[in-house]
């Protein structure tokens, strides 16, 4: 099935593309959760503004990411969970929660879809995780996790 992407995919492609992919991938999962539509020559002509909008928001250079990369290393960023005795959390921490809590500990904005946490988080202490600013850059920053 041909679809236009409406958000980066990790491992498919970035907002405005044209890609086939398999139809169950594309109904069940890519276009209920809005990250994708169906590709129409009418679709066509949406492609060049999300294109658009999509270079407003992205960093545009590696100088650029590198930038934003140093200040996202150097941000001390803690979030406060909701944990049980044993230290294992109510549910998980999520993207949003990090990119808030970046933003919270002093550092720049950063959009959850671009923030990659591996495994999901589930116990209090420390944990490494990834951003990606640019197809070429992405930034580790450490989040301590601690009890509220």
């Amino acid at each position: 099935m041909k679809i236009i992407l409406t958000h980066e995919v990790s491992g498919l492609g970035a907002a405005g593309d044209v890609v086939d992919v398999k139809d169950g991938y594309a109904r069940n999962y890519l276009i209920p959760r809005k990250f994708a539509i169906r590709w129409t020559k009418g679709g066509e002509k949406d492609v060049e503004q999300i294109r658009r909008a999509r270079k407003i928001h992205e960093i545009q250079t590696i100088e650029q990411a590198n930038v934003v990369k140093a200040q996202l290393e150097g941000v001390k960023v803690r979030l406060a969970v909701r944990s049980g005795d044993s230290g294992r959390l109510f549910g998980s921490v999520t993207p949003a929660d990090v990119a808030s809590a970046i933003k919270a500990s002093g550092g720049p904005e950063v959009d959850k879809r671009r923030i990659e946490l591996g495994s999901p988080i589930k116990t209090l202490g420390a944990h490494e995780t990834s951003v990606r600013l640019h197809p070429e850059v992405a930034a580790k920053v450490s989040i301590e996790v601690v009890a509220a």
